[in-house]
């Protein structure tokens, strides 16, 4: 099998009934497949699948694993030698699949790529032009101190696609929105740490790619549409939660010594002023999340994860992000 298109689902059977038929539509060819891994739904989903879409693959997980191990379970049975990682809220366009299979048949240094994600919302408002998603956009970067942004997208503030990003290049991680990943290179690295079980996980997958010498780009001749928030909407406390926690430990996982204690204490001094602007915005829950992901960060540093960080180090050729004069700079 060349390829597989493999969305998680959790008690999303609206959303298939929405999402999932563009993905059949659009994603044909003899040697690729569309397969829906469910993690463990309570609701119709298992029903809506067998009834509704017979073409699709379905891989059944006993429970909800999260979105990390849930795709770790799920590829673990995929011999393809490409996989799709595509969430369930993401609606996809004409041809979107062969740019990014076109380029990673040419490219095989490159161990990921992205589509261009635009805004779902933003195209059926019929907005022109249409603006890019939050979670990937054209691309995503990293700054210095670890916070992740995208071509397209700096913190809350996402642009409108004017195709100023149309050209194919390097980005430091790619969205698990929508990631065409090698096989074989997911599970070289060791595919998204469990521990995190949702967000930020594919940033740390992307950096491990990288700092094995693997190159990550955008491929924007390939677009999707998505809708974003499908499982936790921006402003929900857990949702904070997982992304400053899971943020502390991909830069604890990933980052060189010499940067790390410094690194770790800036973010210290930022993350309370984060928690003081949630307070003044009236955000106790929002503000709470963030104290309480700062004292699980620190809880989580058993031996097992110090054993993932002397690894990653241990492997890496490269290593610190950061943004120089508009270019991607990685050192030790």
């Amino acid at each position: 099998m060349r390829c597989s298109v493999v969305i998680l689902n959790w008690n999303g059977a609206e959303m298939m009934r929405r999402y999932l038929p563009s993905v059949v539509q659009h994603t044909d060819g003899e040697d690729i497949e569309v397969v829906v891994a469910d993690n463990g739904s309570t609701d119709e989903s298992l029903r809506v699948l067998r009834e509704e879409f017979p073409s699709v693959r379905v891989i059944i997980l006993d429970k909800n694993y999260g979105f990390a191990e849930g795709y770790n379970r799920a590829i673990a049975q995929i011999d393809s030698e490409y996989t799709v990682l595509l969430n369930s809220d993401v609606e996809v366009t004409t041809g979107w699949l062969n740019p990014l299979l076109s380029y990673m048949d040419s490219h095989p240094q490159t161990a990921a790529c992205q589509p261009k994600i635009l805004s779902w919302t933003s195209k059926e408002k019929g907005e022109q032009p249409v603006r890019f998603e939050h979670a990937g956009a054209a691309g995503g970067m990293m700054d210095a101190l670890g916070y992740p942004f995208c071509r397209g997208r700096v913190m809350s503030k996402v642009e409108t696609d004017d195709g100023q990003y149309d050209s194919i290049v390097p980005v430091f991680w790619t969205s698990g929105a929508a990631m065409c990943v090698r096989t074989a290179v997911y599970q070289e690295t060791g595919g998204l740490d469990a521990s995190f079980f949702a967000h930020m996980e594919e940033i740390d997958l992307c950096w491990r790619m990288q700092c094995r010498g693997y190159e990550l780009v955008c491929v924007p001749q390939s677009v999707v549409y998505h809708l974003g928030g499908g499982s936790l909407n921006y402003e929900s406390p857990r949702k904070t939660y997982l992304n400053f926690r899971n943020n502390l430990l991909m830069l604890y996982k990933n980052l060189p010594s010499c940067r790390l204690a410094a690194v770790l204490l800036c973010r210290l001094l930022l993350d309370y002023a984060a928690a003081g602007q949630f307070l003044l915005k009236g955000q106790g829950k929002n503000a709470l999340s963030v104290v309480q992901a700062r004292r699980d960060f620190w809880r989580m540093l058993d031996s097992g994860m110090r054993e993932k960080r002397k690894t990653n180090r241990r492997l890496a050729t490269v290593g610190y992000p950061s943004i120089i004069s508009n270019k991607l700079v990685l050192f030790r």
